[in-house]
């Protein structure tokens, strides 16, 4: 094999391992703001964590956050919630980066 293959194989690796850490990084964080959006829909225990599952199915209509943006703003809606879609998205943000650092803690 040549010094030529074997880098170019460490890149794919690098690549592969990156999508599997953004992926796994995206579904913790769609956990997270659906527990956070759970709260302030009133919702505790099992109804909360079965409202966060909801979240993360949500992420698998569409490519993008848009799809889990149009989710939770919508239950706020229906639930007579007031929350701006900045604020959904700047929470979403901050828990992508918790959610990135549990994941590199091996948490």
């Amino acid at each position: 094999m040549t010094t030529f293959d074997q880098r170019k194989d460490a890149f794919e690796n690098k690549f592969a391992l990156d999508e599997e850490l953004r992926f796994k990084a995206t579904a913790r964080r769609n956990k997270l703001l659906g527990l956070w959006a759970a709260e302030k829909l009133g919702k505790s225990g099992a109804d909360a964590e079965a409202y966060a599952k909801a979240v993360v199915v949500a992420d698998f209509e569409e490519a993008g956050d848009e799809d889990v943006v149009r989710k939770v703003k919508g239950d706020f809606a229906s639930a007579g919630v007031g929350v701006s879609d900045e604020e959904i998205r700047r929470v979403m943000t901050d828990l992508l980066i918790k959610a990135a650092e549990e994941i590199q803690a091996g948490r």
